[in-house]
């Protein structure tokens, strides 16, 4: 990567909350260039002694449920209690090249401009779930640069609430009020990782569907078991349209937060968040050197054509490139 920092420049840059810094370092991160990703580790290691102080709250939902507009309407709310957000809005990657489609940057134009925000856009690529590459590493250094919450959006392509839910503290689902049978329309799976369900656009006309899809994720919520012992999950009414219900909102972020901490459980989950981040890259890593071995690329096209063919099972033919992967020289 061209004009790269200094690591004395990087870290001075970052803990001193100056935002350009912070972009370039976030670059780095990303890059994969390897001589880029040397420096990137030791700038976060360096790093992460100052990371661990901020709010992390993690919000999906379907593509037009408003996450943008909400996550701007909250986080005019915060800024204006002079508290410092960032965004790291995971946006739907371009097939052709790689880059961002929607831009959430444009589309939170009043927050990006105010001094106390950071907006981060990054393309989802071909990573899991619409979650970026990078995504933790990211908000380590969000944390280290000072802000007192990290807002990690994700595009809501129905595969990331595991992934996402993994890395903050408190997860938020937004919900569409009379968007069809509410509990047909939602998986159980995503209800069992919520932490705030918020049925959004709940105004005007829409406001007695919305008080009646609320009461039915209520009922349901109450058959699961929560994710937390400390903590039982809720479903709010909100509008980022007109406001309502977003102070409630942040006070149900902060009770979830206090309930957390109280009982030592934030400390729990954080710890139990890294040793999980630590086996999914070393899963990554593994499967990375696995494909890239000669012995099993030398094979791997003879081998998914008789699998094609039906001549070897599936089986088989992952023993038989097991055995060339391990196989001593």
């Amino acid at each position: 990567m061209a004009n790269r920092l200094s690591i004395d420049q990087y870290i001075d840059g970052v803990r001193s909350g100056d935002r350009t810094v912070l972009a370039r370092a976030i670059t780095l991160i990303e890059s994969r260039q390897a001589s880029d990703q040397a420096l990137a580790q030791e700038v976060l290691t360096r790093l992460l002694p100052h990371t661990g102080g901020s709010r992390r709250l993690g919000i999906s939902g379907v593509p037009g449920v408003g996450k943008s507009t909400l996550i701007e309407a909250l986080g005019n709310r915060l800024v204006a209690r002079d508290l410092k957000v960032a965004v790291l809005a995971v946006d739907p990657s371009s097939q052709l090249s790689g880059g961002s489609i929607l831009g959430d940057k444009s589309r939170m134009h009043e927050l990006a401009q105010h001094p106390h925000a950071f907006i981060r856009p990054s393309p989802s690529a071909t990573s899991l779930g619409g979650v970026a590459r990078r995504t933790r590493e990211t908000l380590l250094l969000c944390e280290a640069a000072g802000f007192d919450v990290v807002i990690v959006e994700t595009v809501g392509v129905g595969q990331s609430e595991t992934v996402v839910a993994d890395m903050v503290d408190c997860f938020l689902v937004l919900l569409l009020p009379g968007a069809g049978d509410e509990l047909q329309g939602i998986k159980r799976g995503i209800l069992e990782l919520a932490d705030i369900l918020a049925i959004n656009k709940s105004d005007g006309d829409r406001l007695p569907l919305a008080r009646e899809a609320a009461r039915e994720y209520g009922a349901a919520l109450r058959y699961l078991r929560p994710r937390h012992d400390t903590w039982r999950p809720r479903t709010l009414l909100v509008s980022a349209q007109t406001g309502s219900g977003l102070d409630e909102l942040w006070q149900a972020v902060e009770e979830h937060h206090a309930a957390l901490t109280a009982a030592d459980g934030l400390e729990t989950l954080r710890r139990d968040q890294l040793k999980s981040w630590m086996w999914s890259l070393i899963d990554q890593s593994l499967l990375t050197a696995f494909r890239q071995h000669p012995r099993v690329k030398s094979r791997l096209a003879e081998v998914e054509a008789a699998v094609i063919e039906q001549r070897l099972p599936p089986t088989r033919a992952v023993h038989e490139l097991l055995d060339a992967f391990r196989r001593a020289d």
